[in-house]
């Protein structure tokens, strides 16, 4: 009696032990085969995603342009950046240039950045010149990156001293003030008087206060000269977009152009298109009569709008 009463005892304790282990096994493989089909799922929406972005970018540079925020999110900081863009003027997108070559022209906005650094490294590397559209950052450890885009061969352009919608597009007197205020800082970090800008969300961006027209007036009644774009990578998208994805939306529709501006962001949350810069030189460089400039007094600006 005593041994099966101790038999069944020890049965007792061998079940006490083997159940929990059992079920944390189970609980085990349930997670690594739910995690296996988790990874698979993701990857396989990042595949779709990456393959219908191409159509996005051809129908963004007929109709739209993107929206973000400053350097990060959406982009971050200040506003909305990159918004929808209207009808490109046909007398700016694509005509026959002097010297039969095709041009492109790699322009980042939002920057400096954490990213700047690289960016530069890599456009030397490739002895490839840029356009950098900037904003105001007054903090020290953005004002090497100033003089370095300068010193390295680079266009210093303006994009918006805030980066802020409210702000820069309440009247024509707040925008000539941020303008105003970027142009003298980047004059005293650098030393260049700067003429060339990009509006924020470009020059037909549907936020502004303000005639844009007004605001073209005013460029051209200080000799400065604005610049949109009839490329876009894709990249302000606040979701994921992946280096190759970045490549093939900036060289679609390249060889449709003689004059092509590239839009491109340099901002800290855009390792994507750090990662993409290399193998979109290489690519544009591989075609044939066709060659990378920084933009400068030649360079045959695309506008969204008509200047009438």
């Amino acid at each position: 009696m005593d041994a099966q009463r101790n038999a069944r005892f020890q049965l007792m304790k061998r079940l006490l032990v083997i159940i929990p282990l059992s079920t944390i096994l189970i609980l085990l493989i349930l997670c690594i085969v739910l995690g296996v089909n988790l990874y698979a799922a993701k990857r396989e929406l990042r595949q779709l995603r990456d393959s219908a972005t191409p159509a996005m970018a051809v129908s963004q540079m007929t109709s739209q342009g993107d929206t973000g925020q400053g350097e990060s999110g959406v982009y971050t900081a200040s506003g909305v950046d990159e918004v929808r863009q209207g009808q490109y003027d046909t007398d700016d997108t694509a005509s026959d240039t002097d010297d039969g070559e095709r041009k492109v022209y790699l322009t980042f906005d939002d920057g400096p950045s954490s990213n700047t650094g690289e960016i530069l490294d890599i456009l030397a590397e490739y002895d490839v010149k840029a356009t950098f559209f900037v904003v105001g950052k007054e903090e020290e450890r953005y004002q090497p990156l100033y003089k370095r885009i300068v010193e390295e061969g680079h266009t210093l352009a303006m994009h918006s001293y805030s980066h802020k919608y409210s702000e820069i597009y309440q009247s024509r007197e707040s925008f000539v003030e941020d303008l105003t205020k970027l142009q003298e800082f980047l004059y005293d970090t650098t030393g260049v008087w700067c003429r060339y800008c990009r509006f924020p969300g470009g020059s037909s961006n549907t936020v502004s206060s303000v005639d844009m027209h007004d605001l073209i007036d005013y460029l051209e009644e200080q000799d400065m000269s604005y610049f949109d774009w009839n490329v876009s990578s894709g990249d302000a998208s606040s979701a994921y977009i992946s280096p190759e994805a970045i490549v093939r939306n900036s060289t679609a529709k390249l060889q449709s152009f003689d004059e092509a501006i590239i839009l491109l962001h340099d901002a800290a949350d855009k390792d994507s298109t750090v990662e993409a810069l290399p193998g979109l030189i290489e690519r544009i460089q591989a075609m044939e009569d066709t060659k990378i400039l920084p933009i400068t007094d030649e360079t045959e600006a695309i506008h969204h709008i008509s200047n009438d």
